[in-house]
């Protein structure tokens, strides 16, 4: 099954953060899972970074691309049917980004790397 990172996942791989569960880093390492990032996380990000909501350590136009890149993640672009399928996702989960990720979930068959306990109120399978 193919993997899709929650932003705060992406950024806590990236950063080598700790909080990352032990679960999720074997998940990653495992080579026949097939990895991917969000084009919605990205954009999450951004508009954090441009706020002065989120500090990281690599800059986002360049460094964290590479970093992507030398650990095999794959670009998943934000499609018309990931964002209309949010209109019919109930509202167990408020935040905008999250639900097109548990869109793109559904719709892509993945299993999504969160630490966010309101994921499984979808049907997604959550790795935590």
């Amino acid at each position: 099954m193919s993997l899709l990172f929650d932003t705060h996942a992406l950024i806590w791989f990236a950063e080598g953060n700790s909080n990352l569960s032990e679960t999720a880093k074997k998940a990653v390492a495992t080579e026949s899972e097939k990895v991917f990032c969000s084009a919605a996380s990205i954009w999450e990000m951004a508009i954090k970074l441009s706020l002065g909501k989120l500090r990281m350590s690599l800059n986002l136009q360049g460094e964290f691309d590479r970093l992507l890149e030398r650990n095999g993640f794959c670009l998943l672009p934000v499609e018309y049917r990931h964002a209309a399928r949010v209109a019919s996702l109930p509202w167990h989960h408020r935040d905008p980004f999250d639900r097109l990720l548990i869109a793109q979930a559904m719709i892509e068959k993945m299993a999504i790397i969160s630490h966010d306990k309101q994921f499984d109120a979808y049907a997604v399978h959550r790795i935590w």
